[in-house]
């Protein structure tokens, strides 16, 4: 949400093979470099196609003093993080059990719930997404379909192997993946599979995405300011520009996304912060959908 992002993918961005032992080199710091359209010198690109905040303005990088690292970011509150599906008016202001509306991803849900997909609310549909609401304290439980649902859903469905559909590369070292399609994010380890995760996240919004392809952690800063947004950005770990994984004192459940940075709750970026290290590799692949 702090930081931007870009549209142009760097070398090895989405179309990069997962089954590709090669793995591109990623850049050791700041923006992308030269190398942002592989075969198109940096002269002839557009400068609204290349210049976008985040990569004109990445972060100025130094070493934190002892003192400045010990400082812990505060705690984000508690309903900071509830998980709040928007509905009809009509179905927010009334005394309403069960919803009657068809909801933004009625398909989705009811493929995953095993009900007949026909994409139109029934008795039977609302009563197992309502179920389903209580079961994961999704607000209001009145069986609406709604992209935090959706969400919660693919969440829940990657819990036993998030990387079921091999689109994260496997290698012997560990692996900061983030799959832009589901929203959530993982750490796995060669043999060892997963070590972390997956957690929801929020990526960039359309026009600020979250760049595809390998980068690497280049720059850690755990009480980080945003120098474009002057918003914090605690347990900030840097990986293309001014893009980072870090914490937010927000709902990631919000139909824009953010501007570029992979925003996680604070409790899940405090644990990515002491897994991962300077020069750990991301890879980063598919397209955030708008709600």
């Amino acid at each position: 949400m702090l930081l931007a992002g870009a549209v142009i993918m760097p070398v090895g961005g989405a179309s990069a093979d997962p089954a590709d032992s090669s793995d591109p080199v990623p850049p050791t710091s700041g923006p992308q470099a030269a190398d942002l359209v592989p075969g198109i010198p940096l002269t002839l690109l557009p400068l609204s196609e290349m210049d976008t905040p985040d990569q004109a303005l990445p972060p100025k990088v130094y070493k934190p003093t002892r003192a400045e690292e010990a400082v812990e970011p505060r705690d984000a509150p508690e309903e900071a993080y509830d998980r709040v599906e928007y509905v009809d008016p009509m179905d927010s202001f009334g005394d309403v059990t069960c919803s009657e509306e068809t909801g933004l991803r009625q398909r989705e849900v009811e493929r995953w719930l095993k009900r007949p997909v026909d994409g139109e609310q029934s008795k039977g549909d609302c009563k197992a997404i309502r179920a389903f609401q209580k079961k994961y304290r999704i607000k209001p439980a009145i069986g609406y379909a709604g992209p935090v649902t959706w969400a919660t859903m693919q969440l829940v469905g990657a819990r036993k192997n998030p990387n079921a559909a091999k689109k994260c590369p496997v290698r012997a070292y560990r692996v900061a993946c983030v799959d832009l399609d589901r929203q959530i994010a993982w750490v796995q380890h060669g043999k060892g599979g997963v070590v972390f995760g997956p957690v929801p996240i929020r990526s960039g919004r359309t026009g600020y995405g979250t760049r595809n392809g390998w980068h690497a952690v280049y720059w850690r800063h755990k009480n980080h300011v945003s120098s474009l947004y002057k918003s914090p950005m605690p347990y900030s770990q840097f990986f293309s520009g001014g893009q980072a994984f870090h914490g937010v004192y927000g709902s990631l459940y919000t139909p824009v996304g953010s501007r570029g940075c992979v925003n996680m709750t604070l409790k899940d970026s405090r644990k990515l912060w002491g897994l991962l290290k300077k020069g750990d590799r991301v890879y980063v692949w598919g397209h955030r959908q708008e709600q």
